[in-house]
């Protein structure tokens, strides 16, 4: 038999009867205010934010055994074995225009999806498409139609206000539980260098964002959007501890706009190459500055070059924000489309000069096969011109990938795609991209020409 002591039941007793009455007296107002809760700004803001479920497949790489003729011989079956495999994700995504049917996730949530299922808050399946992708941010826009649907989306707010210190709730689908809301505050602003993506600026924020956050919201306590969850430093990746970043809601806006317009984000070129001001070479410059951008080279007949930079130019500022670094720098021209205007500070000699240069299309040299079609991952597409002319060749292919298991390799001359001639990247994007299910390469390998069929 289990005995407590009368002392000890007393006590036990009198805590709960002190903790029942407690809460039960707690008032729903003091000092005629109500007690603060986030909860009227989470229930307008969570039916904007919806769970993301792929389908999709990937390519299996073959053992080597299997291309060795005596193996298949004695061990027949193995040939038979699904060359690709079934994988599935689960992700977050957020509504920003409830007319349209838009919605902003990541591109590793939807990155090979051939099936994408939009789970909204009141349980609500739809089936959304993909309007358009940039892997080099890691944004996305799905388009859902919804008929006579009514769906909620929310303001941005202006991420160029926030202040180390404002508190942050993020709201997601993490783990795939379910629509989450953790709250915290924003860690640190302006964060680069991560290698997470081409481009960075990352808000910082310690509101717990776990695997399934991605895509999902950052909002203030006004339940503005301030930014899109998007990944997590944490100890094998699997787990928060309590370091988590979001894509600024202003980068991802100038971003959006050109996804909805074009289906992919047209980057122009300043046509510069640069590197951080340190405090040797500010005093090497005879300059008071700790932070800047020093133009080490510029290339001919760029857009710099014609707006009268020179190498050993300091950049101070760009449309009136300070540069701080290379890589703001470098986000701040990757965000502009082409034939934007740049107002360019720059300090030479110890004269402070104001320059204006207009950006001007990338010119592209090469291409990842898997940007252009999945059927040609693994392979490094490059555009050459030699005496005027222009041509395409495969620069490389990774050993067990789509395009080496497509029977692509390294130094074919691309001739032609589906019998069209083609000789800029360019001319391959279009043709790739008006291909359904199979992709007919005319190639020269060698002295010897052959087709290739890619299906």
């Amino acid at each position: 038999m289990f005995l407590v002591k009368p002392f000890l039941l007393s006590t036990v007793l009198l805590l709960a009867a002190f903790t029942s009455n407690t809460f039960a007296a707690l008032p729903s107002y003091v000092n005629g205010q109500p007690l603060p809760s986030l909860a009227p700004m989470i229930e307008k803001t969570r039916p904007a934010v919806v769970n993301i479920a792929t389908r999709g497949s990937v390519d299996v790489q073959n053992h080597p055994l299997l291309n060795d003729p005596l193996f298949r011989r004695f061990f027949k079956g193995f040939e038979n074995m699904p060359q690709r495999k079934e994988v599935k994700s689960l992700g977050s995504g957020v509504i920003i225009d409830a007319d349209a049917g838009y919605i902003v996730t990541n591109h590793h949530v939807i990155d090979g999806a051939d099936e994408i299922a939009i789970t909204l808050h009141d349980g609500q399946q739809l089936e959304a498409t993909i309007v358009g992708s940039d892997p080099e941010a890691d944004v996305a826009i799905l388009k859902v139609e919804h008929d006579k649907l009514k769906l909620t989306h929310i303001p941005f707010a202006d991420s160029s206000e926030l202040r180390v210190g404002d508190f942050a709730v993020a709201i997601g689908n993490p783990f795939g539980l379910g629509q989450t809301v953790t709250s915290g505050i924003i860690s640190a602003l302006g964060r680069t260098g991560l290698g997470i993506e081409g481009y960075e600026d990352f808000i910082q924020t310690d509101a717990s964002i776990n695997p399934g956050n991605s895509g999902g919201a950052l909002v203030n306590l006004r339940g503005e959007l301030i930014g899109i969850n998007t990944a997590i430093l944490a100890s094998g990746g699997t787990g928060n501890v309590g370091i988590g970043f979001a894509i600024p809601i202003n980068m991802v806006r100038e971003l959006t706009s050109q996804l909805i317009e074009y289906g992919e984000v047209r980057r122009g070129m300043l046509g510069v190459i640069m590197q951080n001001l340190t405090p040797e070479l500010a005093r090497a410059f005879g300059l008071d500055m700790h932070q800047g951008v020093v133009i080490s080279q510029v290339v001919e007949d760029s857009a710099a070059s014609k707006a009268g930079l020179e190498a050993g130019d300091v950049i101070s500022d760009i449309n009136g924000v300070p540069v701080k670094s290379a890589s703001a720098m470098r986000n701040m021209v990757g965000l502009m489309r082409v034939g934007a205007r740049m107002d360019i500070t720059v300090l030479r000699d110890g004269d402070k000069k104001k320059l204006v240069a207009y950006i001007e299309d990338e010119i592209e040299q090469s291409i990842p096969g898997e940007k252009l079609n999945p059927k040609l991952a693994g392979a490094i597409i490059e555009s050459h011109d030699e005496g005027g002319n222009s041509f395409l060749v495969v620069a490389s292919v990774s050993r067990g990938s789509a395009a080496w298991n497509g029977r692509l390799r390294k130094g074919d001359l691309i001739l032609s795609v589906n019998r069209a001639p083609v000789k800029t990247l360019s001319d391959l994007r279009k043709m790739v991209k008006m291909s359904d299910k199979q992709i007919l390469f005319n190639v020269q390998r060698g002295q010897t020409a052959l087709f290739i069929l890619i299906q």
